[in-house]
């Protein structure tokens, strides 16, 4: 296994225990028809975006935004030419999280299993 591939499954490790909390602020957002497309927001550093569900500090290592494919789309991060390729990517939200990861690895989309 490469280094990044290993990295990526610590990162899906690490991210177990915010998986709840994740998966409820997604259905929160579809449910209350925000979006169609929850994206949650993952990293370590300021960020102004979305809605904190959890700060990075002495309890967590990871900082959690739950933000929006329209929030993006408002924001730049995806252009609007991209979004029907992301819409065609985006993974069953009642089967997968959205997940934004700002990390050593980059900036990388991920769909985590719930």
């Amino acid at each position: 296994m490469n280094d990044v591939s290993e990295k990526f499954l610590n990162l899906q490790q690490e991210l177990l225990p915010y998986k709840q909390i994740m998966s409820q602020a997604c259905e929160i957002i579809i449910n209350e028809n925000v979006s169609k497309y929850p994206i949650m927001v993952v990293h370590q550093q300021e960020l102004n975006m979305g809605v904190t569900l959890l700060e990075a500090g002495e309890q967590y290592k990871w900082s959690i935004q739950a933000s929006t494919l329209e929030e993006f789309t408002t924001k730049q991060i995806i252009f609007e030419e991209n979004v029907p390729a992301f819409i065609q990517t985006y993974k069953d939200p009642e089967h997968y999280i959205c997940l934004f990861i700002l990390s050593e690895l980059g900036a990388n989309f991920i769909f985590l299993p719930k």
